[in-house]
C-alpha cells in the first residue's frame, strides 16, 4: 500500500523531528555545546531511512522553529510530535515505529557530544520529548 503525505501532514513531520533537536540543543545551551548538539542530531536525522527518511530529507518549508523562549518552541513541538505519532499510526502504522527510533537515535546522538552524563536540563528536556512521542499511544484521537 502506497502512503502520500499530505503537505501538512509533511510539516507536522518535520516539525516533530527537527523541533526535537531544537529543544535538546536550547536546553543543552547551558554546556555551552547547543551547535553540536543540533550538529549531530540533525545528522542522525539526514540518515533516516524509510518513508519518514523521505520526508525528513525533503526541503523543509513551513517548518517554523523561532521563538522568543524554550517554552515557546515547546509549545509548538511537544504537540507535533504527539500528532507526527498519532499520523504515522493511522497512516503508516510501520513507519510510527520507525520515526519514534529516528527522533530517539537524534536524541542520543546529540547528547553523546557530552562528556559524561547529560546535565538535567537535557536530561528533563529528553524525557519530556519521549513522552510526548508516546503520548499518541496514550490518547485517542477526538473526532467531533
Amino acid at each position: 500500500m502506497s502512503v502520500t503525505f499530505s503537505d501538512q501532514d509533511k510539516v507536522t513531520l518535520r516539525t516533530a523531528a527537527y523541533g526535537a533537536v531544537a529543544l535538546l540543543s536550547a536546553a543543552g545551551a547551558a554546556g555551552g555545546s547547543p551547535h553540536k548538539i543540533a550538529t549531530d542530531g540533525s545528522i542522525a536525522l539526514a540518515s533516516a531511512t524509510g518513508l519518514v527518511g523521505h520526508v525528513l530529507a525533503e526541503k523543509s518549508t513551513g517548518v517554523d522553529l523561532d521563538g522568543k523562549s524554550v517554552a515557546e518552541l515547546a509549545d509548538r513541538v511537544l504537540p507535533a510530535l504527539t500528532e507526527a505519532m498519532r499520523l504515522l499510526e493511522e497512516q503508516a502504522p510501520a513507519e510510527a515505529g520507525n520515526f519514534r527510533r529516528t527522533v530517539v537515535v537524534a536524541l542520543e546522538a546529540a547528547v553523546r557530544t557530552r562528556r559524561g552524563e547529560p546535565g538535567p536540563t537535557v536530561a528533563e528536556m529528553t524525557h519530556k520529548i519521549i513522552g510526548a512521542l508516546d503520548a499518541a499511544a496514550a490518547t485517542p484521537e477526538v473526532t467531533a
